[in-house]
């Protein structure tokens, strides 16, 4: 570890808010998702119950696109659960670009017959309950989430997530030096296939949920083991 240093103050204060969302939740579901509540911004690293996720879109746009599959890897710092991963195609409300399918390679035969995004949101909140969520750039999942419940029932979806592609950027972008700016020098690409290689974990075929998922989840445990620590409280990292 190289002693990068965290913040000593953490908001916002997502124990509390899950408790006020917990009351205001009209859906069963959500209510149950709030209910079970969320770990205190103080609690280690080491102790905390994450659950990584990867959405594939019809696009970017939260608004106007839909999330066409999800995938959802459980682990902690020392473990990946991968016999109690999950993974769903979806039945979007939005058309499928030929675009987007170059992308994730999900054709219109497969989601023909696939459940839409209410049919699967029990066991999909049931499997993020409780857990603090990782993902590498949280305004693909969490915003896409939250348009789309609002979109089906009418109240969004709110919670924590640990963003790996914001730790990358913390580490080696806002840290880059005033010459380097300067001179115009690239970016480090904080991609994900690209922060995984800074860390020697291996390369995988990018644009499966499932597999950006674990991708995502082994990339965290990496990025703690080399720049922070297993001690680490959980509120220095989530946002």
């Amino acid at each position: 570890m190289n002693g990068f240093k965290v913040e000593p103050d953490y908001p916002p204060n997502w124990p509390a808010m899950f408790r006020e969302l917990e009351q205001k939740a009209a859906n069963s579901c959500l209510g149950t998702f709030y209910q079970a509540g969320v770990v205190s911004p103080h609690t280690l690293t080491e102790s905390v119950q994450f659950l990584a996720m990867d959405m594939e879109t019809t696009g970017l746009n939260a608004q106007d696109d839909s999330i066409v599959s999800i995938g959802l890897v459980p682990f902690t710092l020392k473990r990946i659960y991968c016999s109690k991963a999950a993974y769903w195609v979806l039945n979007p409300s939005s058309e499928l670009s030929e675009k987007s399918v170059t992308f994730h390679h999900i054709t219109h035969a497969e989601i023909l017959n696939a459940p839409s995004l209410p049919e699967v949101l029990e066991p999909l909140l049931q499997a993020m309950a409780g857990k603090v969520i990782v993902v590498h750039y949280r305004n693909i999942e969490r915003e896409f989430l939250d348009a789309a419940l609002h979109r089906h029932l009418g109240e969004g979806l709110s919670f924590p997530v640990v963003d790996t592609m914001q730790l990358e950027a913390r580490m080696h972008r806002q840290k880059q030096s005033w010459i380097a700016r300067l001179m115009r020098r690239p970016q480090t690409s904080i991609r994900l296939a690209d922060s995984r290689a800074r860390y020697n974990l291996p390369a995988y075929q990018g644009h499966h949920a499932l597999t950006d998922a674990l991708a995502t989840a082994e990339l965290l445990q990496a990025q703690i083991a080399t720049h922070y620590s297993p001690e680490t409280p959980i509120g220095a990292l989530w946002d």
